[in-house]
Order: C-alpha cells, then sequence, then structure tokens
C-alpha cells in the first residue's frame, strides 16, 4: 500500500511539473529532444521533462527606444538622432529558430539602419521629411526582420539633435528668411497701395467736382478736432491777382 501511495504521489509531482500555462498573449515553440515539433496555442499545456521543452513567446506589439546614434549627413553635418521603432512577432517559431535574440538583433539593425539613412540625407531635407526618413528606416528593418518572422509596425524620429554652431547658422538663417518675407510683403503693399492711389487719381480728375467734394470731406474731418490746426496752401499766381485787383 504504501509502494502505491508512493507511485501516486511521484506520479502526481511529475504531472504537476510537467504543466505549462500559455498565456492569450502567447505562443510556445515546443521541442522533442532537440527537435522543434510544432506551435502551441494559449492554454495548459503537458511538457514532460528531460524530454520535451517549450520556449514562450511573447506575440504583443514592442516598443524598442532606440538610444542616440552619431551620423553624418549628406553633406557632412553632423547630426545625434534617435528613433521608437514599434514591432511584433508574427511568426513564433522563426523568432527562436532563425536568431538567437530577436530583441537584441532589432535594436542593433534598427541602430545601424538609421546611420546608413541619414547618410543618404542632406540636412534641410532630413529636418523637413522626418516622416519620410522613418518610412524608410521602417521599409528597411521590416524587410530584414521578415525571416526572423518579425513585422515592424511603424518608426518614429523622435529627436535630431545638432551641434551648437549649425543651431546657430540655422536660427541666423531662418531670421534672414522672415525678414526677406517681411521686405517683399510690404513692397507688395506699397505697390497695390500705388496703384489703388493712381486709380483714384485718375477717377477724380475724370468727374468735374469731385476733387472740390474730395478736398471739403478733408476739411469736415480735420474740423471735427478742436486742436487740429488746418493751413491752406494757395498758389503764388492767385496771390498776385489779388495783389493787382487791389492797385486796379
Amino acid at each position: 500500500m504504501s509502494t502505491f501511495i508512493t507511485i501516486v504521489i511521484i506520479v502526481g509531482f511529475i504531472l504537476v511539473i510537467s504543466i505549462r500555462q500559455v498565456n492569450e498573449y502567447q505562443r510556445g515553440v515546443k521541442f522533442q529532444l532537440g527537435k522543434f515539433t510544432h506551435v502551441v496555442s494559449p492554454g495548459w499545456r503537458l511538457i514532460i521533462p528531460i524530454i520535451q521543452s517549450m520556449t514562450k513567446v511573447d506575440m504583443r506589439v514592442k516598443a524598442v527606444d532606440v538610444p542616440f546614434q552619431e551620423a553624418i549627413t549628406r553633406d557632412n553635418i553632423s547630426a545625434k538622432i534617435n528613433a521608437v521603432i514599434y514591432y511584433k512577432v508574427t511568426h513564433a517559431e522563426k523568432a527562436i529558430l532563425e536568431v538567437e535574440n530577436f530583441w537584441f538583433a532589432v535594436n542593433q539593425l534598427a541602430q545601424t539602419t538609421m546611420r546608413n539613412v541619414v547618410g543618404e540625407m542632406e540636412l534641410d531635407e532630413l529636418l523637413a521629411n522626418r516622416e519620410q526618413a522613418a518610412k524608410k528606416i521602417k521599409d528597411i528593418v521590416d524587410s530584414a526582420t521578415d525571416p526572423w518572422g518579425i513585422g515592424v509596425d511603424t518608426v518614429e524620429l523622435k529627436d535630431v539633435i545638432l551641434p551648437e554652431d549649425m543651431q546657430r547658422v540655422i536660427a541666423k538663417q531662418a531670421e534672414a528668411e522672415r525678414e526677406r518675407r517681411a521686405v517683399v510683403i510690404k513692397s507688395t503693399g506699397e505697390v497695390e497701395a500705388s496703384h489703388n492711389l493712381a486709380q483714384a487719381a485718375q477717377t477724380l480728375s475724370s468727374q468735374p467736382g469731385a476733387l472740390h467734394l474730395r478736398t471739403l470731406n478733408t476739411l469736415n474731418d480735420l474740423s471735427s478736432d478742436q486742436s487740429n490746426t488746418v493751413i491752406f496752401a494757395m498758389p503764388l499766381e492767385i496771390l498776385r491777382a489779388f495783389e493787382r485787383s487791389g492797385q486796379q
């Protein structure tokens, strides 16, 4: 009887240590005698010790923060860039069988790809088209990790840090551009104002009495404020005409 109980206890202990739980967001890569057999779906699974083994793979989307990388643009300007890569395992068996540490491999591949992509772009192009650069990095990394059973969802460039002297140059360039735009806008306004004044002068000269009405309207505006002093400018010929009439 004691022998039977001992056997039952041993069998029960073996069963307990043989049960493996695979969560819903995981897949299990099962091996038997060192050979891959199949991918285990979520749930409780029986793994015979010594003979069988199982490696769990997280299938959720992962975010990898790629550290700052020193890169040289095509126009020989040094810049530090970092990014975030969102990827997930699409085939659990490939992620275990084809690469030793897929997380580390994706991180290293992303760093190298970032430096290469930045080296193919000029600084102005990089600053103006971050999305284009991120898409190019994403396509390259996604293509390279496809044999590993990994799919890259998206790549986001976080920061592009330039040397201080280059930041001052860009600031001066932006200030000069703003001044140029201000001059262009001011000159455009002066041109439009001159056209409007010319059109108004033509209208006043073509209509009899229009200039007098405009003069009276101006005098009315000036008389609304008692502090204004109005000076009339009269042609010299009129004064001489008054002088001649007085002598007669």
